[in-house]
This record gives C-alpha cells, structure tokens and sequence, in this order.
C-alpha cells in the first residue's frame, strides 16, 4: 500500500533528518518539525475524512510512524501522543459512542491533544491512578502529579486519568488554560530528547462533565473499548516508532560494513565471518517485528474480534521494542567503536532506542499481564506482588 505522501514528502523527511541531531543536541522541542506536520496535515491523519482528516487506519498510520521514525524518533513518538488520541476518538464514533466525537472536532480546528498518564509510583496507568479527584457541581477537581507529558510546549488539551474513590477511574480531558495546571521542566534525559516531556502538576484543576469521557471501575474490571484503543493506538504506535529507528540502524550497519577495514582482513569487516552473523540477527529480528506488526496493526483496522486483544497489544509493544534495542545495540557494537561518538547517528539511535523499553507494557508488566491472561488469572484479584 502506498504512504501518504502529501502528509510525510520526502522533502519534508530530508529536512526532518538534518534537524534531529540539532534537537538532540540542544535538548529542544521540534517546533520546525511539528509546524510542517501540522501544514501538510499529518496531525490530522488518523481523523476520518468527514471532519477533514486523511482517514487513515492504524495499519496505514503505522506505516507512515516508520517512515518518520527512520530520520526523526522523537518527532515521531511525541507526534504519536496526539494522533492516538484522534485514532482511539475515531474508533469509538465507529463504534456507536459518540462521547469523544468532539476531540475530532477540535483537532481538525487545531487543538493538539497529548496524554497525561504517566505517573511515578503507577505501573498500571490508565488502569490505576495516583492522583485523586474530587467531585464537584457540574465536574471534577484533578489533583496530581503526572510524569512524561510529551508535546509539553503545544498541547492544548490533556488526556488524563485520576481516581476519585479506589473503585473507579475519572478518564478527562483538560484544556491548558485550566486554573492549576503547573508545567514542570524536568525534561533532560538519555534520548527522545526532543518530546520534551515535561511534568505536569495538576492542582485541583477543574474539568467539566462535557469533558469526561469516561467514569469507571479501576483495573481491568473498568476496561472496555475506550482503554482497549488506547492500548492499541498508543502501543502499537509506540512499536512502530522503534521499529523506524531500528531500520535506519540496520541499513546504516549494511552501508557502513563493506566500508570498515582491518591489517587483519585482505577484504572489508563485511567478510568477518561475526560481521555476518550479527547483520544476519539483526535482518531475522526486524523481519520478525515488522511481521508482527503489520498483523496487529491490520487485524485492528479490519476490526478482526480476538477475544485475548490485551495479550495481543501488550505482546507485539514488548517484542516489537525489545527487538528494535537489539537491532541497534548489535549495530553499535559492529560500529567498531565510531557509533559512541556524538557526530555518528548511531549513538543517538542507540539512546533514542534504548528509551522505548521504559513505555507501558515494560518488562515486569508485559510479563504479568500477559502470564496471568493466558493463565486465566484475574489480574485484579491475584496479589501482584510480595
């Protein structure tokens, strides 16, 4: 299937890739970057074409991710906060639910909505919440701390969750311009450098009933459609970005080989019988990635019912990302040392990558989640630790 073009031209993509290690570098949001995505329409790609958007499934959003990925990650991940939001609205128009139609409506009038999840002291986001809320007339008041708020110079809306009273999760929206909303630079870290994620302190910030999408029971007791498609929007494209990166340090690894000499060799380090061994992992993984997916990713969009999609969203995120770190972590070491220097792409690939094993659906949780549902185990009433 072709990619969109007039949303990601290749003209935009070489100007992206000059960028990225400046971004890197200076520990700056993409604002050049995000200010052509929003012209060319790219923010608009998963609206459906009825509010003016491209109408693009995950299957066909995913494969444009890749494509931004391969010269700009952090673009690409922090663009992917606002474009599940518009992905998982979509999915539940399609489905008969109108409460989040507005956001469709809002994002093809400009608004960028990003997610405020994340919170320390929170494995289960979305499904568990640390910070509170407290009922008033006509809404909520949020209190919170909330960590990793990629597009924090833009958005302006935020996704949130928050837990009024153990048994139930307040999922809303506010706006930027809502009374007790702090903005907390913290953001200076190993990679993704420029999602420019900062903290976010909510103090009792008000949120209006029209603006809850969603009051439910805590865990996976409360999950129905709308948590479901943001597993699926969020993780899935959340692989799809590592997968980018992963391809462009494979394809480095495959120009730079026959290139790389040794006085031990008579022909170039492409001859190193462990040369080959490692390019031929590194092909196997990311063909196996891609492979995984793509079938996610078009099942989803064809609605395609399986009855374990948790296990199946939980799973592609983990081996899809994990694969993708050791496809560039191989790609380092075959570097011969060159990839740790700053003015080699390598070494922001590697960091960049080494960050996607921290997204939701980590280790521990991909482990627990998917162990107890195959197992049949309740994940809310077994004890999850010690």
């Amino acid at each position: 299937m072709e990619t969109r073009t007039d949303l990601l031209s290749d003209d935009m993509l070489a100007r992206f890739d000059e960028r990225a290690p400046l971004y890197d570098r200076e520990n700056r949001f993409f604002t050049e970057d995000f200010e052509e995505l929003r012209r060319s329409g790219y923010l608009l790609a998963t609206v459906p074409t009825e509010f003016g958007g491209a109408g693009l499934g995950l299957d066909e959003y995913s494969r444009l991710q890749r494509r931004l990925a391969y010269v700009a990650p952090a673009t690409a991940l922090a663009v992917n906060m606002h474009c599940y939001w518009t992905g998982v609205a979509t999915d539940l128009l399609r489905a008969g639910d109108d409460s989040c139609r507005w956001i469709l409506e809002k994002a093809a009038e400009g608004e960028v909505f990003h997610a405020l999840h994340g919170e320390a002291g929170n494995d289960l986001p979305l499904l568990l919440a640390v910070a509170t809320a407290d009922r008033r007339d006509g809404g909520w008041e949020i209190s919170g701390h909330k960590i990793f708020g990629s597009l924090t110079p833009v958005w302006t809306y935020g996704g949130f969750h928050a837990d009024p009273d153990h048994p139930q999760i307040v999922h809303g929206f506010l706006p930027r311009a809502t009374d007790g909303i702090q903005i907390i630079e913290t953001w200076d870290t190993l990679g993704m450098r420029a999602t420019q994620s900062q903290d976010t302190v909510l103090d009792r910030a008000f949120v209006p009933d029209d603006l809850v999408a969603l009051v439910c029971p805590a865990g996976f007791a409360g999950a129905g459609q709308f948590q479901l498609s943001i597993f699926a929007w969020a993780l899935l494209g959340f692989a799809a970005v590592y997968l980018g990166a992963a391809q462009r340090a494979l394809d480095i690894t495959i120009e730079t080989m026959p290139k790389r000499t040794s006085i031990a060799l008579t022909n170039s380090m492409a001859h190193h019988p462990e040369v080959q061994h490692n390019v031929a992992e590194m092909r196997i993984a990311f063909d196996a990635a891609e492979a995984t997916l793509d079938r996610a990713t078009a099942d989803w969009t064809a609605g395609v019912e399986h009855a374990d999609w948790p296990v199946r969203l939980v799973g592609t995120r983990y081996f899809v990302i994990n694969q993708c770190f050791d496809i560039v972590d191989r790609a380092l070491d075959l570097s011969g040392g060159a990839g740790v220097f700053k003015r080699n792409r390598l070494e922001q690939l590697f960091r960049d990558a080494r960050m996607g094993r921290f997204h939701p659906g980590n280790t521990l949780l991909a482990h627990e989640l998917v162990g107890k549902l195959c197992l049949g185990i309740d994940p809310d009433s077994a004890p999850r630790w010690g």
